[in-house]
């Protein structure tokens, strides 16, 4: 039976679709990102994981969200283009999301219903990560300071 994760679907910063679909047989690490965040070096450490394994089966989808202290103030519009000048960021993001409450996108409903975290499904602050496994199925969930290169024992044994 196919994974959940393969029917949704996220949005570029320009409204295009991303479908989890095209992820298929690939190791997917995603983040709830914030380019004014305490933790935006982090994106530094994805985009070299991103640099490292993408060509191995590794995708990195960053979902900006500004639902902690106002931390992700771009726009649509700049938010690719602020990650990028600011940390060399190529990996693929979303359009502005909300992770906790009734707008919630739909990847991390499901996310936070598989793999539940400190404050049970809820997203805590910026950078909390999950990995999903080649098929689709959420492997683990990492607090918002686990470093990107804390993770990649885990990408490697997954790839």
């Amino acid at each position: 039976m196919e994974s959940t994760f393969y029917q949704l679907s996220a949005r570029t910063p320009k409204g295009a679709p991303i479908p989890m679909a095209d992820f298929k047989d690939k190791v997917v690490l995603i983040v709830n990102t914030a380019t004014k965040c305490g933790l935006a070096p982090q994106f530094d450490g994805l985009e070299a994981l991103h640099q490292q394994y993408k060509d191995k089966g590794l995708v990195v989808l960053g979902f900006p969200c500004d639902q902690f202290a106002g931390q992700e103030p771009e726009s649509n519009d700049t938010v690719e283009q602020a990650c990028r000048l600011n940390h060399g960021v190529t990996f693929q993001l979303t359009e502005k999301c909300d992770v906790n409450g009734p707008h919630t996108q739909p990847v991390f409903q499901y996310l936070k219903k598989e793999l539940g975290g400190f404050l049970g499904n809820r997203i805590k602050w910026n950078f909390t990560k999950f990995l999903i496994d080649k098929k689709g199925r959420p492997y683990k969930r990492y607090a918002p300071v686990a470093k990107p290169e804390a993770i990649e024992k885990d990408i490697q044994k997954l790839l």
